[in-house]
Order: structure tokens, then sequence, then C-alpha cells
């Protein structure tokens, strides 16, 4: 249809102003001739459309809810005037990659705005116009029509390969320079206008999120436990990372100088409880192109993780009236007195408020059972949960629901058995690291060397079986970044030992400079734990060459043994039959025979679906939980801290109070 001319009211927006004469520019051109109605223009960026996105207007042209509401809808419309920039779509794509609108690319852009733009956007900071902008000259409306001419007759081309290539295209010409790019437009599957809400979608994300038994899961080899290589999955890769409309943020970098790894890094803010948070997401492998498949997954696994991207129904409700039904979270730890006394961010767990929880499948009981939200979205939360922090520990992805959770259950072993090492100051053998068979130990160990680091590895297992290996870097000068330590755990010892020295080597290059940039901050740190508040702290604090006393047992361990010798029973253990159902089976009967519920919670998201991942949140209630902050430490007041070593026979009785090492981990 042809678009009359608009006005735009005059308390408008000078944003809501440029739009309306664009509109009525671009309708003039059209009356023109060419043969195309004047596309439908509307505005972005100056609206919050993640908490609230805008309602649709009345008629065009005319005034909706409030004078700078857009007279156009994103949803609706051709072009998007932004500030910076006029976009042009969703346009192409296959049939099958789904709908897509302006409002998907109104929530995806916002997410890639500055700290500034969405502390004002999201809070209700009240901003003022600098003045009449953007301007629109002669010239660059003639840009803005030619491109919207070019698009609508189909004659616009975009090259793209691999999956972005099937994706809808966002096209970006910048008001500044005149510069055209165009990007991939993966949609967003909470855009309230071409994915509307309604009992079919929440049936069918209900029907998605739940779990089931585990099915057979043929393996490549029988000690494989990856069913595909990172590079396998469909990745759109512009389409997670570009600077108009990217999932995952702005796009990625390179660290050329690493001489450990080659790191592939990118970021992106997320909204929490504590406000924006910069979320990084990094792979560390030994190529740039490896590394960058890692580093989407791990994104990916993160904006999974971190808040809910799907429709799956909410029960809110009181433990209380819940019963059985749900998950007791005491059982997942919770703070000592003090820091609810202290802390005005969370306050005591009380079974009779009401909270969120979302369902999960308890693998040892064979049933669904709802689990606290603020357990499994660890970036999200209300003031009715705030009870504890989460974070992403036991979330993982993998290709079928069966390979997330086991590696998500095999994180959960890993950080117990890590924090009943440190703070029930056990005496772990050391791994003679000459015993380990493959060469890419041995060449990572070199290469710490050449940064003037000793690297030493330990057999971690408290009273499960499964391997766990920590590692530890001891810098041979004594100098800033004395210690690094690291953990990594898998059914094949080797691939621990690879995992806790690949871990490492990811933090030796930066440490020495982390700590030789806030030494008095880490100083008083030493004297007064209470001030260790963040992740970053603790594996920071250990740079300090004065905490090495507290690591005394790792830097003088009691024996030295092989690899072959000290994992020989398990090697008896594990399974080989190609199946990594009966992986995941005996996982959760070792779990459940510590005393542990295995609850596994689906947090894939749609786009993950299409790209053949799945991401889930798992709990075993009563292991010890990782925190980071020392007054939020939930291990400590757990009874496995100081039960396990006495079941796994390495203590004559039950730790007491004096037998721990009331210091906080150095887990990075």
């Amino acid at each position: 249809m042809t678009t009359a001319p608009t006005i735009a009211p005059p308390t408008a927006s000078p944003l809501e102003a440029a739009r309306a004469e664009l509109q009525a520019r671009l309708a003039i051109r059209a009356a023109a001739g060419g043969g195309l109605p004047a596309p439908a223009v509307s505005r972005i960026g100056d609206t919050d459309v993640l908490g609230r996105p805008p309602a649709r207007p009345g008629p065009l042209g005319t005034a909706a809810a409030r004078p700078d509401s857009p007279s156009v809808h994103p949803s609706t419309a051709d072009i998007h005037l932004t500030a910076q920039a006029v976009l042009f779509g969703p346009w192409g794509g296959a049939p099958d990659a789904g709908p897509a609108c302006g409002t998907c690319l109104a929530m995806r852009r916002q997410r890639l705005r500055t700290r500034t733009e969405r502390e004002a956007l999201e809070t209700g900071t009240e901003t003022t116009a600098a003045g009449p902008w953007p301007a629109l000259p002669d010239h660059t409306v003639d840009a803005v029509w030619s491109l919207h001419r070019l698009i609508a007759s189909g004659a616009a081309r975009h090259s793209a390969e691999g999956a972005d290539a099937a994706l809808p295209r966002i096209t970006e010409l910048d008001l500044e320079t005149l510069r055209v790019r165009t990007f991939p437009l993966v949609p967003e599957p909470m855009c309230p206008h071409c994915r509307p809400f309604t009992e079919e979608a929440a049936r069918q994300a209900a029907a998605q999120a739940t779990g089931a038994a585990p099915a057979s899961r043929p393996k490549p080899r029988p000690d494989a436990y990856r069913l595909r290589r990172p590079a396998d999955y469909p990745l759109p890769v512009k389409g997670l990372a570009n600077p108009v409309c990217g999932v995952l943020g702005g796009g990625t970098w390179i660290d050329v100088a690493s001489p450990t790894t080659a790191p592939v890094a990118g970021s992106v803010f997320m909204r929490g409880y504590a406000g924006l948070t910069d979320v990084t997401w990094s792979g560390q492998a030994n190529s740039y192109a490896s590394s960058r498949d890692l580093a989407f997954l791990e994104g990916l696994e993160r904006y999974a993780g971190t808040h809910r991207r799907h429709r799956a129904p909410v029960v809110t409700a009181s433990f209380e009236e819940l019963g059985d039904r749900a998950l007791d979270p005491r059982l997942c730890g919770l703070y000592e007195p003090r820091t609810y006394e202290r802390d005005p961010m969370v306050q005591p767990f009380d079974p009779a408020r009401p909270l969120p929880w979302v369902t999960g499948w308890s693998l040892r009981d064979a049933r669904p059972v709802l689990v606290p939200a603020r357990l499994v979205y660890y970036s999200a939360g209300t003031r009715e949960d705030n009870f504890v922090f989460e974070c992403s520990n036991g979330c993982a992805t993998g290709g079928t629901w069966e390979e997330a959770v086991f590696f998500g259950l095999l994180e959960l072993v890993e950080r117990d058995a890590f924090l009943l090492g440190w703070y029930g100051d056990l005496a772990l053998p050391e791994i003679d690291l000459a015993s380990v068979h493959g060469p890419k130990v041995r060449a990572m160990v070199a290469r710490a060397a050449l940064q003037g680091y000793d690297v030493h590895v330990f057999d971690n297992r408290v009273d499960l079986p499964v391997p766990v290996v920590t590692g530890l870097a001891v810098r041979r000068d004594d100098g800033p970044g004395t210690l690094a330590f690291a953990a990594g755990a898998s059914f094949d010892p080797e691939t621990a030992v690879e995992s806790a020295v690949s871990e490492i080597l990811t933090y030796i290059p930066h440490l020495p400079g982390q700590v030789a940039e806030r030494p008095d901050e880490l100083a008083a740190m030493a004297r007064d734990f209470d001030l260790v508040a963040r992740l970053p702290d603790h594996a920071a604090l250990f740079g300090l060459p004065a905490m090495r006393r507290h690591a005394a047992n790792y830097l003088a361990p009691p024996r030295a043994a092989s690899l072959d010798e000290l994992f020989a029973g398990w090697e008896e253990r594990r399974p080989r039959t190609g199946d990594l159902r009966d992986d995941l089976l005996l996982l959760r009967d070792l779990l459940a025979g510590a005393g542990c519920d295995v609850i596994a919670v689906d947090q894939t998201t749609p786009e993950q679906r299409r790209m053949g991942l799945r991401t889930v949140a798992t709990l075993a209630p009563g292991l010890l939980p990782i925190d980071f902050g020392w007054l939020r430490q939930r291990a400590l007041h757990l009874p496995r801290l100081r039960t396990a070593p006495h079941r796994a026979g390495l203590v004559p009785a039950p730790l007491r109070e004096e037998d721990l090492r009331r210091v906080p981990h150095p887990f990075p």
C-alpha cells in the first residue's frame, strides 16, 4: 500500500520527528514513480523493548498511548531508524528459518547497546535530547530509497555460508559514513509479535523442557564421550556475533600474543539481579578455528543459563504448598546467618514464601520435580527467591539431552571434589606427569615452563571414584601470580589431566598482571577474607606469594604415583559398552549412592534446538556447590564436607571444625 506522509506530533522526540520526516520524504519518492509503495518506517533505540515491549499503536499516523510512542510499530515496518543508522529488514532467508520481524531486531539490538544506553532505557533514567538528530540530508534519503528498492525488488544479494545462509538479513546504512553492511538475524524466541504467547506455545515449550528416561546414545568410540566434534554443529557464526543484531555480542576477538593457547572470546551485557553484567565467553584451544567453535558453544550455554529463553510455564508457590513435588533448596546449601544479616541482596529462605519454580527431571526417581528458578537461571531472580546466588555450576551443552546431562554432572563432581580437598585440607596424591601417555599434556607443560611455571597435578577423588584431577602451576621465582589452580573431570583419567592442565594454561599468561594491578587490595584480602567478594578475587588472591602457606599440602604432597597405578580400580569399573547412556547411568548411581538426588532441568533455547544442541542445568543436592565471595560459601555448612572424607577412608573420623581449612578456595 502507499503510505501517506506523516507529521510528528509537536511533543515528539527528535528521533520520532526524524522518523516522521523520513517516512514523508520516502513517500514523496514513491509517489514520483518506480512502482513501489512507500515503505513503513519505525524508530528503534529509544524505547525499552526488553522489559516492556511497546504496544501496537492505532492507525498509521495517529498518536499511541504516549506522544513518544512509535506511530509505526517495528514489527510491521520495512525500515527502522536509529540515532546512528537506518536498518532494513528482516528480508530474505529460507522459509524454514522461522518468522522474524522488526521487534526481533529491536530486541537483539538493544542487548548490544552500551552500558549507559541500556541503563537509561531499562531503568527509566531521565534523558534530555541534545538537539534535532539524526540529520537526514537529501543524499541520505536517496541512499535509503535506493536500498529499499533494491531489497524490495528481490535484487539484493548477501553472501553467507553454512547455517547463516538460511537466516533472514538486516542491512545497515550508517548515517555518518553511508557504509552499507548486511548481517544475518537470528529470530528472537521471546518476541511478543511474531512469536506471541499462546496456550499451545506454552504446552509445546513445556513438553520440550521436561526430561525423560535417558535414551541410548551410541558413541563414536568406547572411550569417547562427546558424540560430535564442536565443528560439526551448524553454528550461524555471523548471526551469533555481529554489531547490529548478534545474539552473543558485537563480534569476537583473538589474542595473537597469547603464549599458551589460541584464545577467541566475545562478550555481551546481560541483566540480572545485580544489574548489567559483562558476560565474557571464550574458547582456549590450540588453533583459532577450534577456539572459535568452543567460544560460541560456551556463549550459547551462558545465553541459555542466565535467563529463560522459552515459554515453558513457571509455578509460583511456597515450598510448604508444593511438598514432595519440589526440591527442598536447603539441601543445596544456604549461607551462614551473618551473611543474611550483612548482605542486603539476600534474605533467608522461608518455606512459606511463594517462589518461582521450573520443572526438572529426577534421574534417580524417574519423575518430574520442581526446582527453584533461582538455582537454574543464575542471572535471573526475584526479590522473593533471593535466598542464594547461583552460578553456572552444573550447566552443560551437548548434542543430546543425555550428553548435556552427563557433562553437567561431571562438572558438579569436579567442583565438589575440589572443595572437599581444599576445605577439608586433605592430602592428595600427586600424579607423575611422566606417566601420562599422550603428547598433549607434555606440550602444555612445556609451554607453562617457558612462562616460568612448574605444573603439578593431583588425584582429587574423595568418596566418588570418577577421575577428578586438580592442577597447580607454581611460579618458580615466587613473583606475582605465584599459584594458579584448576581442575578437570572425565571418565578417562588422561582426559581429566588434560582438562586441568589446559585450564591452567588459560590463566597463567594474565595472572601476574592481574595481581600487579591491585597489590594493596589483594594484600588487604589476605588479611581479611571477608573482603573476598567476587569471582576474580579467588584466583587473584593466590597470585600473592604470601598465600603459599595456605597451600602447603599441594606444595609438598604425601606421595606421587603413576596415572595407571592411581586409577587402576576405576579402569576396571569404567563402562566400555559404546553407549553413553551406560556412562550416564553409572554416574547417576554413584551420586545416588552418595545420598544425592540427580536432577536435570532443560535450559535449551529455540535457537539451540535449530543448531542440534541441548543445554541443561544439573543438580545433585548434597554435593558441595562452588560459590564466589567469602561470605557466600555454602560448602562450609553442608554435612558432606565433614562426612565424605571419612566415608572414603581418608580420615579416621568425620572432620571437626578445627580440621577445616577456613581459607577462600582458589578455584578460578
